[in-house]
């Protein structure tokens, strides 16, 4: 079976910096499963904090997909998917990655979306866990890119806007009737002045909490240096805090793939 978690909330809240550092628990915790991450944000920096480089997103694909040969009209799925693996894959060391970006030229970007629920279809079943690091705000749910969901994490700030964009998501989620299993909360740099408030709007709006992630000065310090957060050091605020979470989803992951 794939365990598929998917990494959401408002911009600016940390999705990135969670969705690097849960894969890097995971890969250690299940060395020997197979990995599929996926950048569904069209403004794409997920590879930058996993230090991998890629030549062409979904995006760029769109572009080479709607140009191409008319003679395959009737197998658009299997030109499609002949594309994908040829050169939007990427081999990573031990997971796959894939880039939504986004379209050059003119177009719905909605087909991209389609493309992209295509390729998860087809793709997740070769793969132990998918990990999706999505869009900002609600798009990826209003454009039901994130469906058959085990585990959804919605990240907040300490801010009002950001709970109430988790507030809309977990709403959405449930009137797209979108497959989730479980939707938790993870508040990113958070300090314990402002915690306890924090919490009481969450529990308020009746969110499961899986745990805080404190600010960290070494993330914003590799950010601005160009380095990876994947390389971030063990005793890293963010990286012990991020490993409790893992440590928490862990007997979920299990009990599922019995």
């Amino acid at each position: 079976m794939t365990f598929t978690i998917t990494i959401t909330g408002k911009g600016g809240t940390g999705k990135t910096l969670l969705a690097t550092l849960v894969l890097r628990h995971l890969l250690d915790v299940y060395s020997g499963s197979s990995f599929l991450v996926v950048d569904a944000d069209s403004n794409t920096n997920l590879n930058r904090a996993l230090g991998i480089a890629f030549e062409k997103s979904l995006g760029d694909l769109r572009e080479e997909f709607i140009e191409g040969d008319p003679s395959l009209a009737g197998s658009k799925d299997l030109y499609f998917e002949t594309l994908l693996y040829e050169s939007v894959l990427v081999e990573a060391d031990r997971y796959d990655f894939i880039a939504m970006g986004r379209p050059e030229g003119p177009g719905c970007y909605c087909y991209v979306n389609h493309l992209l629920r295509h390729a998860l279809d087809r793709l997740s079943r070769n793969y132990d866990f998918v990990i999706i690091d999505c869009e900002a705000g609600l798009e990826h749910l209003s454009r039901r890119t994130a469906r058959n969901v085990d585990v959804m994490l919605i990240t907040v700030d300490p801010s009002l806007r950001s709970i109430i964009t988790a507030e809309r998501i977990k709403a959405l989620a449930s009137e797209l009737e979108v497959l989730v299993g479980d939707i938790y909360v993870v508040i990113n740099r958070v300090s314990k002045m402002v915690l306890p408030r924090i919490l009481e709007e969450l529990v308020k709006r009746e969110f499961k909490i899986i745990g805080t992630i404190p600010e960290d000065p070494l993330v914003s310090e590799y950010d601005l240096q160009g380095v990876p957060i994947m390389n971030l050091p063990g005793d890293s605020p963010a990286v012990q805090a991020t490993y409790e979470i893992v440590r928490r989803l862990v007997p979920l992951i299990d009990r599922s793939m019995r």
